[in-house]
């Protein structure tokens, strides 16, 4: 009785064991497949932010570059949206400007009017 406890744990240990590999070999495989997901998109990244640091040179992009990329690119985003406030002052400022002109002109076309 014993060695036929013995054996049905054997074979139970031996079940699971097999399907612990195949889990692992899944596992290894999936893995694999999100390694190459992520070399493809780092490549896509860099052809889409710097064509020809990427893909020309054969050699592929680390990980360093992408974020690199990704840095100077939202830098120069920063850039610009400073640079578009600025030139909206400036653009706010010149057109009030030219309101007051153009009422100044009003008032002394009027005077002028009267005058004659």
């Amino acid at each position: 009785q014993a060695e036929e406890e013995l054996k049905a744990a054997w074979s139970q240990q031996a079940g699971q064991l097999r399907e612990m590999r195949c889990r692992e070999r899944l596992l290894r495989s999936d893995v694999q497949q999100a390694r190459e997901q992520l070399e493809s998109f780092k490549t896509r990244v860099m052809q889409v932010c710097s064509p020809s640091a990427a893909g020309s040179t054969g050699k592929s992009v680390t990980e360093q570059q992408v974020i690199e990329k990704v840095r100077q690119i939202s830098d120069e985003n920063q850039q610009s949206h400073e640079r578009e406030k600025s030139l909206q002052k400036e653009l706010s400022s010149r057109l009030t400007k030219e309101k007051e002109v153009s009422a100044n002109i009003e008032v002394l076309k009027n005077s002028l009017q009267k005058l004659q």
